[in-house]
């Protein structure tokens, strides 16, 4: 949820962040998103195997965990966190990268089009095959080298 915070950030005070990278971030939640977010059991009804994938991942213990899979299916009804519009987005300064599985099952990569099209001072990179969260695994080394030279060109003051 790093990325939408950051737009929150961004849409409430711009003038505090220069640049950023957001991934799989979303305007809203789509119904796909919400559909899915039905589905995640509660912490006693996950698999063994859940369970071991998110430890591996999440390094704050089981009650991290329990809170993740509390929080996602508790987005399932919320309409007003997560609702950017493009004229919010808009108010954007800060140099944007927006990065997108084109096979992220949670928001369609036209999505991440608008989102581009409504930040001024954006770029778009649409991982291919990617799904929700595309920068991890095989993509982790192309994504630190794309994030640093994203960076360092917003740095500079080139487009």
């Amino acid at each position: 949820m790093g990325g939408n915070i950051l737009l929150h950030m961004a849409t409430l005070q711009p003038h505090r962040i220069e640049a950023m990278v957001v991934v799989s971030a979303a305007m809203y939640f789509p119904d796909q998103a919400r559909a899915i977010m039905r589905q995640v059991p509660p912490a006693d009804d996950q698999p063994s195997q859940e369970w071991e994938a998110m430890r591996k991942r999440h390094k704050l213990g089981d009650q991290q965990i329990v809170a993740l899979w509390e929080w996602t299916r508790g987005m399932k009804d919320s309409y007003d966190d997560m609702n950017f519009t493009p004229p919010s987005l808009s108010r954007i300064t800060a140099s944007t990268l927006i990065v997108y599985g084109d096979r992220d099952p949670l928001h369609p990569v036209e999505m991440a089009v608008e989102m581009y099209r409504a930040i001024p001072r954006s770029a778009l990179w649409v991982v291919p095959n990617g799904g929700h969260g595309p920068v991890f695994f095989d993509a982790a080394a192309q994504f630190a080298q794309t994030a640093i030279a994203f960076f360092r060109t917003s740095a500079s003051g080139q487009p």
